[in-house]
């Protein structure tokens, strides 16, 4: 029994292998697998029964069923985020040596979901809950650059006033363009941040990792490197979140 699921899971792995290519033909997932066709083909027949492998009527060929999504789909949307992304801003906290935070949008305002402190004396805290108007702030901007884009002006629009909306807009164009936002003494003097979107499986835009930072003393060579790693550690969460 356990034979079988292991040899049945590798031909689920040789089928979901190779991203540019869909269809496989029994001979070549025997010499994948390195079985006998006779035994793949036992495999492939259960396999179909259950959804998990589909056949072309023409081709005779394989490919990997639509039960597989399903699942996905399922788990994914079982995901607590905050136990997904909790390990990731602490391990971009350790790094960076300054306060992390990821947000999410709620209607005009973002909220603070969770954060990792700096070990700094002088450092930014901002307490979980806070709610902070969309148009202010790194991570809030990278939000809405990467939301649909009337979704994003109706929220601008109601909160700058009709004629600020097309410059506010033009940032925010920018801003998805290099994937990252920055911003200097929006709510504090001598503070700015850097953030950087993340995503879930659906590709919808979730919120958004951010680094606070005391401006003292702040090299642009720093600025950059922190840039860097948001940018990293925002995709890598995204990923796991299942975006592809």
């Amino acid at each position: 029994m356990i034979q079988s699921f292991d040899r049945a899971m590798a031909i689920a792995t040789a089928l979901a292998s190779d991203e540019h290519r869909k269809w496989w033909t029994i001979n070549d997932l025997a010499k994948e697998c390195q079985l006998p066709v006779s035994t793949i083909y036992r495999l492939l027949y259960t396999l179909m029964k259950h959804g998990l492998v589909e056949q072309d009527a023409a081709t005779k060929q394989y490919t990997l069923g639509i039960k597989w999504m399903e699942f996905g789909l399922r788990v994914l949307d079982r995901i607590d985020y905050r136990k997904v992304i909790k390990p990731m801003i602490e391990e971009l906290a350790r790094e960076v040596e300054e306060s992390v935070y990821f947000s999410q949008p709620s209607g005009l305002e973002s909220i603070v979901i969770d954060r990792v402190d700096s070990q700094h004396n002088i450092r930014i805290y901002d307490q979980l809950g806070l709610r902070i108007p969309m148009h202010i702030g790194a991570a809030n901007k990278v939000v809405l650059a990467h939301m649909p884009a009337e979704e994003a002006r109706q929220i601008v629009l109601q909160l700058v006033g009709e004629e600020e909306t097309p410059a506010f807009m033009e940032k925010l164009a920018e801003i998805r363009k290099v994937g990252y936002a920055v911003s200097f003494a929006e709510r504090t003097e001598n503070t700015a941040s850097v953030a950087a979107p993340v995503f879930d499986y659906t590709q919808k835009v979730i919120g958004a990792l951010s680094i606070g930072i005391v401006t003292f003393d702040l090299k642009e060579e720093r600025l950059n490197y922190l840039i860097e790693r948001v940018k990293d550690v925002a995709r890598k969460t995204s990923q796991r979140l299942g975006k592809m």
